[in-house]
């Protein structure tokens, strides 16, 4: 099935398991239903479970953190990352600190979904990925899957969590199709996965560029260069064995983020191999992501912002010391802001 139908799987799996778990945000019973990602369950599960909200982002998260203490188990749904800026205080300051603060007897079971990427114009202030904002802070779980399977086994494990789980999906990847186990899938959270195996150079993808990693890999496996593809599938709690035993395998390491390099991700990523793998690394680490500046909304300065698979070949060309230029990707046959044929847009 497709990425937003195993999410909307995963949501119906949790309603129909926990009665104490109710989903609420901005257009969830719409009936594009948040790209597709809540269609119908509102009319299965009833209002009182399923809902819209007001577009007071931060009162709504405080109200849904006191559900908690009544028992229940929240999904917030924000159909933007940008829109849940407005609740980092409670995210940060209430959320994230609850089970410290009380000595682990109260804890705050709330799951955040949040949407990213680019396309048709979001710009500025609705395609940021700030994703490195929330791993840095103890106390949140961090969440971005991939594929459709990881999309539901691991929503439906943050759903489950006693902790609040940032869950980030994006929105290039809810129309790729994949396999997706029936029933009470789960994948544990912090548990990484080698997407393709390889022994020259380690690909490392962030959300959607762990697709473009596998491009690259399988261009590249055509001129002579074995690219492992790693897909951290949870940054926080991070999976620092699976990672370094890749690094260490392949002696070399590319980032690919959708965010911007500057004090993200790919840092964390980038300083971890460094300071606990160094004497594995035959080249210097290279990392890619946004251009440094605000998210354009045009198409010709967007197709300049985003990397793609041909900036991964090109670099992962570089680090394994290719002589001459790397070998050019056929030209896309779908319009740059369209990631694949498949993709039907957003809603």
């Amino acid at each position: 099935m497709k990425f937003g139908e195993a999410v909307r799987e995963a949501l119906d799996f949790c309603l129909g398991a926990d009665p104490d778990v109710v989903v609420m945000g901005l257009g969830v019973p719409d009936p594009k239903g948040v790209f597709g990602t809540t269609v119908g369950l509102q009319k299965k599960h009833g209002a009182k479970r399923v809902m819209d909200m007001p577009t007071a982002e931060n009162g709504m998260t405080g109200v849904l953190l006191g559900a908690t203490l009544a028992g229940l188990r929240p999904v917030m749904v924000h159909q933007r990352l940008d829109f849940a800026v407005l609740a980092v205080e409670q995210i940060v300051n209430q959320a994230a600190k609850w089970r410290y603060m009380y000595g682990g007897r109260q804890s705050a079971p709330l799951v955040f979904r949040l949407i990213t990427g680019r396309g048709w114009g979001q710009g500025t202030q609705h395609a940021q990925s700030l994703h490195s904002w929330f791993a840095h802070i103890p106390g949140l779980k961090v969440v971005m899957p991939a594929t459709p399977g990881d999309a539901k086994g691991l929503l439906i494990s943050a759903v489950e969590d006693d902790d609040p789980v940032v869950f980030i999906e994006h929105r290039w990847l809810h129309g790729v199709h994949g396999d997706v186990p029936a029933g009470a899938h789960r994948v544990p959270l912090g548990s990484a996965r080698v997407a393709r195996a390889g022994h020259d150079v380690t690909l490392f993808g962030v959300s959607y560029m762990v697709l473009e990693c596998l491009r690259a890999a399988e261009f590249l496996a055509e001129h002579g260069v074995s690219a492992e593809v790693f897909d951290p599938r949870t940054l926080r709690p991070f999976d620092e064995a699976a990672f370094l035993a890749s690094v260490r395998k392949t002696g070399r390491l590319v980032v690919a983020d959708t965010s911007w390099t500057f004090s993200g991700f790919s840092a964390e990523a980038a300083a971890l191999a460094a300071d606990k793998a160094f004497s594995a690394l035959k080249a210097p680490i290279k990392r890619l992501g946004l251009a440094d500046c605000p998210m354009p909304s045009t198409p010709a300065l967007a197709n300049l912002c985003y990397p793609r698979a041909q900036e991964l070949v090109d670099a992962a060309w570089s680090v394994c010391g290719k002589a001459g230029p790397a070998p050019r990707l056929p030209a896309p046959t779908t319009p740059l802001d369209v990631p694949d044929p498949s993709f039907t847009g957003p809603f």
